[in-house]
């Protein structure tokens, strides 16, 4: 089974319509009325498309701002059955600061094909295409971690760049990554773009680690799937947060995730870029039309590909 191919170019669309409401708020420091905006323009073009939809990974209470929520049912039901990832603004703060890197993103998956999870925290490391099946692990110590993947490609630490979150919480893994000499690039937010520079040919990143939200890992996932990338996660919970993933049925709470635990089958992934970035262009205004940058995955067909369409306003 796979995705209808139909599909790509919808949802394309649905996340540049997305990017574009948020881009009026660029500058404007009002990243919840971006979230709102782009939660608004990207469920009323999931609602225009012949799919029976289910959102499984929704837009998060952890930004405090309207969902797509877990749960939601979109499309005019009449279509392929599909569940969905969305992260309509990846990266709030960044367009309500006019800093690059936001994006609108979505993933899709065959019915019951993708990780059902709470939205929460969740621990990851990632690398990319073309190593030993499971190489890291994210119950080693960062130096195993790090000494497996300088082995496997051959190189040494010193030569390795590792993607991270800047946050508190990360502290002792930024110490010991700079006691063995190895690269860091530090990120303050949008960490589905992290991840995703483990696969990106123009990025010197070969790893990347650390806590950050829940829905992101799914979505980081769905793309390092087309690409053969890995990704493993295990989710961080509080008792509050405990007990709604045990009715979301999850039941090992302490369980890893390897990526083909996360998504099976076949995947598209759309990402818009709202703001200038590392994988592609902002929203672009002309007078009557504006031009939106996408890179678009689809893993059956190998669609791996930077669209740049123009809309009407």
């Amino acid at each position: 089974m796979s995705i209808n191919p139909e599909y790509l170019k919808l949802l394309i669309n649905a996340t540049e319509k997305a990017a574009y409401a948020a881009s009026k708020f660029v500058g404007k420091n009002d990243k919840i009325g971006a979230d709102q905006a782009a939660v608004d323009s990207m469920r009323m073009e999931f609602n225009k498309i012949d799919m029976d939809g289910k959102i499984v990974i929704g837009e998060g209470e952890m930004d405090e701002a309207p969902m797509l929520f877990i749960g939601e049912r979109v499309g005019t039901k009449k279509g392929q059955k599909l569940d969905l990832a969305v992260d309509p603004l990846e990266g709030t703060n960044f367009v309500a600061k006019n800093l690059p890197n936001s994006f609108s993103v979505l993933a899709a998956a065959e019915q019951n094909n993708m990780f059902f999870a709470p939205d929460t925290y969740m621990e990851k490391i990632a690398i990319g295409p073309n190593l030993p099946k499971n190489l890291v692990d994210l119950d080693n110590s960062v130096e195993k971690n790090i000494s497996l993947l300088a082995k496997a490609k051959k190189t040494d630490p010193n030569k390795l760049t590792v993607c991270i979150l800047g946050r508190p919480r990360h502290e002792q893994i930024i110490n010991s990554l700079k006691k063995m000499n190895v690269n860091l690039k530090l990120i303050s937010d949008g960490d589905v773009s992290g991840a995703i520079y483990v696969v990106d040919n123009n990025s010197p990143v070969d790893m990347y680690m650390g806590i950050g939200g829940g829905p992101e890992g799914v979505l980081a996932a769905a793309a390092l799937s087309c690409y053969g990338g890995q990704i493993q996660t295990r989710l961080v919970l509080d008792e509050k947060e405990s007990i709604r993933a045990r009715k979301m049925g999850i039941s090992d709470l302490k369980r890893k995730y390897n990526i083909d635990d996360m998504i099976k089958g076949d995947v598209i992934f759309c990402a818009t870029a709202i703001t200038n970035g590392d994988l592609a262009e902002g929203i672009k205004e002309e007078d009557e039309f504006y031009e939106a940058s996408t890179l678009a995955l689809h893993k059956n067909t190998k669609v791996n590909k930077l669209f740049k369409n123009k809309h009407k306003k």
